[in-house]
């Protein structure tokens, strides 16, 4: 009777910590808590020219919050996930003047978002299937 109360007990334990680590595998568990880095944008590799002040980068915060940087200016929006389906508004922005159309190009490609593709160490965000652009957690 004394090993089948350790057995359930250790049982009840695998039990929660696997619900625990399945909320970690959610797309809103994997796009929160990381600083995720602009790879690819519209298909392509990223021309650093472009990006002259450093990579773009977005944030996604508790509470649909979004906060980002453009490669020259900040912004500080929100987002709307529901399943697969993604909405991005960046909201408030800098407006500092920026060289290039790295930025232009960017914020294009963030109203164009649809839905994504999410692992650990990879984030797409899609228009229906075509890829708008990669990000890897920095």
């Amino acid at each position: 009777m004394k090993y089948l109360r350790i057995i359930s007990f250790g049982l009840l334990i695998f039990i929660y910590g696997g619900c625990d680590s399945s909320k970690n595998l959610s797309p809103i568990g994997l796009l929160t808590g990381n600083t995720w880095a602009l790879s690819s944008l519209l298909g392509q590799g990223l021309n650093l020219s472009e990006f002259s002040g450093g990579v773009p980068t977005l944030n996604f915060l508790e509470e649909g919050r979004l906060a980002g940087f453009t490669s020259c200016n900040n912004f500080s929006g929100g987002f709307l996930l529901e399943g697969t389906t993604l909405e991005l508004d960046p909201g408030a922005m800098t407006k500092k003047a920026c060289p290039g159309d790295g930025e232009q190009d960017f914020l294009e490609a963030l109203g164009r978002v649809a839905n994504l593709q999410i692992s650990k160490d990879k984030l797409t965000l899609l228009d229906g299937s075509t890829e708008l652009m990669t990000f890897l957690p920095k």
